[in-house]
């Protein structure tokens, strides 16, 4: 192994007091995330969100949600301009501060690959211009903040260590700092120009091993991004595709390819509501998502994750499959709040009612991911076992009224059966098993019952039986491969999606006050004019899910050149590390909720390796 070039020594001075967290809007955060759990970096430098040691475990760092815990580094002049970028095809953030007379960088990663008990957080300070003299400040408090503090001591010439209710860190890379009584460590770093410094925090559930050491961490973590993204320069957007790729990766566990939705809870979809939810669980529907985007652009270890996670859970639970589960396999505990003051505008909330619901477009999606898999010949056995399943509970239950995709109130949602027969039809034609005929003749059987319960009488699909509006998330199976063309009932489901719920290029997933607009272009040329004044945007944001369905279905009704302009619409809707949330506020040009978003991101990934073929 060539030895690292020597850095020019470091000088560590007293620290000066440094105020707590001051919350950003949500599109200025990146995220550091190694599978096992993820953390977000505010562009201070401070790391406000971990758990440890996996995704839904409480949170050491909790500052984001107004919880205590954070580890900040920030230079100690507060005139600065802050920037940012990962290095391509990564989650390694580095941090950019322009100075009046220095730039500042920190490079954070979570090290991989993973250990599933102890994460452990590199970063790197460099002088790029000038000295970089920088501020640290490290708070850990298990129990979302709630818990007392972990109060740090020194166990060696730059190393500092506490251990309190079975959490346990370590800090390297330290020589001289202030602990105060709340166990805050403090410390003043000077670096000279062209000169780096690296600071390792691990956090442990169990005893920690010997210390990291950090050149070779780093070099480690570089060469597992470099293995796990591919090359996606013949396809459009090809870095942000790169990034998708990279925060698919970075939000599914190593050991059992379970993803995540979200690294994050309780970010507010709308100041002062009660739509502030959990959702660092494993949703059946959002991997498949993944599963199906990465198999788009070609055979990948995400897309042999997902049909993994998903055989193992349908033929453990059958039909009495749950739409969202624990990381680890377990069942989603119930909501409940905590005593913190919440990210502004959000109250606090773990766990996710999802968990108990009937979803029955779920067993649609689990279909489509297994044919999607033996078209690659990458289904065995297990998952032709899980197929048979998946069409076994659709036959018993395709009658049943379930909470759908948006997990709402239960009803006959037009979504669910329309994703019912897609599967079915594609894992009859791409299985080759036997027997599936049958499953073909259950799909017209579908099929044929939601045409005479939920067209409208204007000529397109209808939201639910009992429910005239439209809703964007029809468009998600009239795309599928099993529905050549979309269907007769696609372009005017589309045109009606883009004159009730589309607003300057973004798309809402239906109209909350139960009424469409009059008078929308429904030109079908991406402008996405909406018409009136309406109600869209007042009770949420847009759906970036749904402006990818758009694209989609432009794309699929052959109309290529608006299918581009929805793609690139919605993929501006990103803060400067280039990720997604669920929605956007069009109007403040602002993310809205949990952070980042898997399934917006496979999304934009499937759309760009559709459009690579056009």
């Amino acid at each position: 192994m060539p030895q690292p070039t020597p850095r020019p020594a470091a000088t560590v001075e007293r620290p000066p007091a440094v105020p707590a967290h001051r919350p950003r809007p949500l599109g200025e955060y990146a995220l550091l995330a190694d599978g096992e759990r993820g953390a977000l970096v505010g562009p201070d430098g401070d790391v406000v969100w971990l758990c440890v040691p996996g995704w839904d475990d409480p949170a050491v760092f909790a500052e984001l949600i107004g919880g205590s815990g954070a580890f900040r580094i920030r230079p100690e002049d507060s005139w600065y301009v802050p920037g940012g970028s990962y290095r391509d095809g990564t989650l390694i953030w580095t941090g950019r501060w322009t100075l009046t007379d220095a730039v500042t960088e920190c490079a954070d990663a979570l090290a991989a690959p993973a250990d599933p008990h102890r994460a452990v957080v590199l970063r790197r300070v460099r002088a790029c211009s000038g000295q970089a003299r920088v501020s640290l400040r490290l708070a850990v408090r298990g129990g979302y903040g709630v818990d007392p503090p972990l109060v740090p001591h020194r166990t060696g010439p730059a190393t500092w260590e506490a251990e309190r209710g079975g959490l346990r860190m370590r800090l390297s890379g330290i020589e001289t700092a202030r602990v105060g009584p709340d166990g805050e460590l403090t410390a003043r770093l000077t670096v000279p120009e062209g000169g780096e410094r690296d600071l390792v925090l691990e956090l442990s559930d169990r005893p920690l091993p010997a210390p990291v050491d950090a050149v070779r961490a780093w070099q480690d973590t570089e060469r597992f991004w470099a293995g796990a993204v591919p090359d996606c320069s013949s396809l459009p957007a090809a870095r942000d595709t790169r990034t998708a790729y990279a925060v698919l990766t970075g939000l599914t566990v190593p050991r059992t390819g379970a993803m995540v939705a979200a690294a994050t809870t309780s970010l507010p979809e709308q100041a002062g509501t009660d739509r502030d939810y959990d959702y660092r669980y494993v949703w059946l529907r959002d991997q498949c998502y993944a599963g199906l985007a990465v198999a788009a652009h070609g055979p990948h270890p995400l897309t042999d994750a997902a049909v993994r996670v998903v055989t193992e859970r349908v033929l453990a639970d059958g039909p009495g499959l749950r739409p969202a589960y624990r990381a680890g396999g377990g069942p989603v505990p119930e909501e409940r709040s905590l005593p913190l003051s919440g990210f502004p505008g959000a109250a606090d909330r773990i766990g996710n009612r999802a968990g108990r619901q009937f979803q029955l477009d779920t067993f649609g999606e689990v279909l489509e991911l297994l044919a999607a898999a033996a078209r690659q010949d990458r289904l065995d056995r297990d998952g032709v076992r899980a197929a048979r399943t998946a069409v076994a509970a659709l036959e018993d239950h395709w009658r049943r009224p379930d909470a759908g995709l948006w997990e709402l109130d239960t009803a006959w949602w037009t979504h669910s059966r329309l994703a019912a027969v897609c599967g079915l039809r594609t894992a009859a034609r791409d299985l080759r098993a036997d027997g599936t005929d049958s499953w073909r003749d259950l799909a017209d059987a579908i099929l044929a019952e939601t045409r005479a319960r939920c067209v409208h009488r204007s000529g397109r699909w209808q939201r639910a039986a009992a429910d005239p509006r439209v809703d964007a998330a029809l468009l998600r199976p009239l795309t599928s491969s099993a529905w050549p063309g979309g269907g007769p009932l696609l372009t005017p489901t589309r045109r009606a999606v883009e004159r009730d719920l589309a607003e300057d290029g973004f798309v809402y997933r239906f109209r909350p006050d139960g009424t469409g607009i009059a008078g929308g272009s429904g030109s079908g040329d991406g402008s996405g004019s909406a018409g009136g004044s309406g109600t869209l945007g007042r009770s949420e944001g847009a759906f970036l899910l749904c402006g990818f369905l758009m694209a989609a279905a432009c794309r699929t009704e052959g109309r290529h050149v608006a299918a581009a302009r929805w793609f690139e619409r919605t993929r501006t809707a990103t803060g400067p590390a280039g990720l997604f949330a669920e929605e956007y506020d069009v109007s403040r040009r602002r993310l809205r909720g949990n952070l980042p978003q898997a399934f917006v991101h496979a999304l934009l990934l499937e759309n760009a390796a559709r459009l690579r073929t056009d």
